[in-house]
């Protein structure tokens, strides 16, 4: 990665366009929120089995349909500009759009983002990453599952622009994705994954 350009008023920040000509040209991914980079970490085997059992079951539901499930290389811009994140899962109606034709890898508009949690990133998928997701005027659910026990967490933006919390712990439960028109079981995100 060549060096950032820095300012003289913060020698810590480094610009948005910065970053995604570091990020293009980057091994390994990182996110960027006002100004600063944060590299990303790996992922546990379970983290990663309850993504494909999600995306895996939603690409099913989906399919003959206007919808998109994409993994977590995807780069998602926040429309602030303030931040660019890999969401663990994102799912988008089409036409996808981007923040530039040329380029075509930062995703604007997605209607269902998914996260899972894990011990180091639990408090920030919930907190402030939440904060930034809301900003995104295209999305309409945010689910959050956690890795080590059967627990999901979906926020689903009402008509009033509210955001509803719905939590459970129980693996007969089905997890409504209204958004995107999908009724997933919550026994089959978890499935062979060993829980603790």
């Amino acid at each position: 990665m060549g060096l950032p350009v820095r300012h003289t008023d913060n020698p810590d920040f480094i610009s948005p366009e910065d970053y995604l000509r570091l990020e293009r040209e980057a091994e390994f991914r990182h996110e960027y929120v006002e100004g600063k980079i944060i590299a990303m970490v790996g992922a546990s085997y379970s983290h990663n089995l309850i993504c494909m059992n999600l995306g895996g079951e939603m690409r099913s539901q989906l399919r003959g349909k206007n919808y998109s499930v994409v993994g977590s290389d995807q780069r998602l811009q926040i429309m602030s500009g303030s931040a660019f994140v890999y969401p663990d899962l994102t799912v988008v109606c089409a036409p996808p759009k981007f923040n530039e034709e040329k380029k075509p890898d930062t995703l604007l508009n997605p209607t269902l983002l998914v996260e899972v949690l894990s011990p180091t990133t639990s408090q920030y998928d919930r907190s402030d990453k939440f904060m930034l997701y809301r900003q995104v005027p295209s999305l309409r659910q945010y689910l959050v599952l956690d890795s080590q026990s059967a627990y999901a967490e979906l926020h689903t933006q009402d008509e009033r622009g509210r955001w509803v919390l719905t939590e459970t712990r129980d693996l007969d439960a089905v997890l409504d994705l209204s958004s995107i028109g999908c009724q997933v079981p919550l026994a089959e995100v978890y499935a062979g994954v060993e829980l603790g």
